[in-house]
């Protein structure tokens, strides 16, 4: 996720800081880098100099120039301003006054929509809502049959309207069941089309009608780069959205939507899709979306999803076990599982403080999915004894282990390497010897 800008920008700074102090060249220098950074992400050209302006401002009102914090002062003034752009505070889902609540999922074709629709739906879920997935496409029988597709795996519900030729019947359709089931908040999914069309609007404004939704949120793939903030704003001005949902925040875009789109609009964004499995959907918090861009990391939310995978009794066995020194295989497998489950490594280490540099040093292998259920296959072909007693594997062990585990004796000796040195590690921080990255979670 802007990868290539937060390293031009971490660039821009690091010359700045070495500098000691900054002259009004200096910043100047700076922010023109600054500038054409944000343009090559495909930043809007309006936003790009609104924003180089008030940084320039605001760093000259704190008076940088000549001071030994000059630097920091720079980065804490392109930090607020980014902040200021992306909205200052999270804005949440607002509810309706009498349930159930409706939120309407607009957008083009391609952007990920009825995945995001089921994605949504989870992530109410888990805040301890009872949600209704709504198929509210009359005319692509495959829309309807993928949304039942994801619901059967997810457990959730879905209204797929089978019968309903027109958006009120679907609608009335599906307030009858929410009554009926007790959900308390519906997730309508509309059609997609190729381009913003009358005959879209039209149909929108019909389902708009009819449901009364509490929120119409614009699902917009980042990928699409300006196109994105042009669609946006075509469709604001017809419909009125209340919020956008930005898909593919995880690929290669050069991720200019997400700072432009709320700055054109006017609309905040309300969530970001960080990939393909079916909880890679974040509430956006302007703040820590701004300290990722920096490079700085992003600790509350990898606390957050700590929190929503690690068993507090494993934390707690892992603990004493970390303090008597006995850490083992089991152990370790069922950490790399907890770890596996809070998302895809390259995106746990943008959310460590000082932790991206490590994604350049870290080989493939480290980073690859297929390397982590090898691990796994490893440590499911070793015996009970062995798992708990690895200093008892053998020559002969070793072979008999990357037989059945279908790998090499090198696996088998790597991992029992990386064991013995994340071990070492561990016992370190919990003996206060090691360095402590971020403090216990509650």
């Amino acid at each position: 996720m802007l990868d290539l800008l937060t390293d031009k920008l971490q660039s821009v700074f690091r010359r700045l800081s070495n500098r000691g102090i900054v002259t009004e060249k200096d910043l100047d220098e700076a922010l023109r880098e600054v500038r054409l950074a944000l343009l090559e992400a495909d930043v809007n050209f309006k936003v790009v100099r609104q924003f180089v302006n008030d940084v320039r401002e605001q760093a000259l009102g704190t008076e940088v120039l000549g001071s030994l914090t000059g630097p920091q002062q720079v980065i804490a003034a392109v930090h607020k301003e980014l902040v200021q752009v992306l909205g200052e505070s999270q804005s949440v889902l607002q509810t309706a006054k009498q349930p159930p609540t409706v939120v309407m999922l607009v957008g083009l074709k391609g952007s990920g929509k009825t995945t995001t629709a089921a994605k949504l739906a989870l992530h109410l879920r888990k805040g301890g809502s009872r949600p209704l997935l709504v198929a509210a496409d009359p005319h692509r029988v495959a829309a309807a049959e993928q949304l039942r597709s994801l619901g059967r795996q997810l457990s959730i519900p879905v209204f797929g309207g089978d019968n309903a030729k027109s958006p009120a019947q679907i609608a009335k359709g599906a307030l009858a069941e929410a009554q009926r089931t007790g959900v308390n908040i519906l997730v309508v999914d509309t059609a997609g089309y190729a381009q913003v069309a009358e005959e879209m609007l039209t149909e929108v404004k019909e389902l708009h009608r009819s449901f009364s939704p509490s929120e119409v949120l614009l699902v917009v793939d980042a990928m699409t780069g300006q196109e994105a903030v042009n669609v946006a704003q075509e469709i604001h001005e017809a419909l009125g959205v209340t919020g956008f949902i930005i898909t593919k925040m995880d690929g290669d875009a050069r991720g200019g939507a997400a700072l432009s789109i709320r700055a054109v609009t006017g609309v905040p964004i309300k969530f970001i899709g960080m990939g393909e499995k079916v909880d890679a959907l974040e509430p956006f918090h302007p703040d820590r979306f701004a300290s990722r861009i920096l490079g700085m990391g992003d600790v509350l939310s990898l606390i957050e999803k700590a929190k929503e995978t690690v068993d507090q009794d494993d934390a707690k066995a892992m603990e004493r076990k970390l303090k008597t020194g006995t850490l083992d295989l089991e152990d370790f497998l069922k950490q790399i599982q907890q770890v596996k489950r809070m998302g895809p490594l390259t995106q746990l280490l943008d959310l460590m403080p000082g932790m991206r540099g490590m994604k350049k040093q870290l080989n493939e292998a480290m980073l690859d999915e297929s390397a982590w259920k090898r691990t796994e296959a490893i440590v499911y072909s070793m015996t009970a004894r062995e798992r708990r007693h690895p200093d008892t594997i053998d020559g002969s062990r070793r072979r008999r282990i990357a037989a059945g585990s279908g790998t090499t004796i090198q696996d088998v000796n790597q991992l029992l390497k990386q064991w013995r040195e994340a071990k070492k590690l561990m016992e370190a921080m919990a003996s206060g010897r090691g360095p402590k990255m971020f403090g216990r979670l509650g």
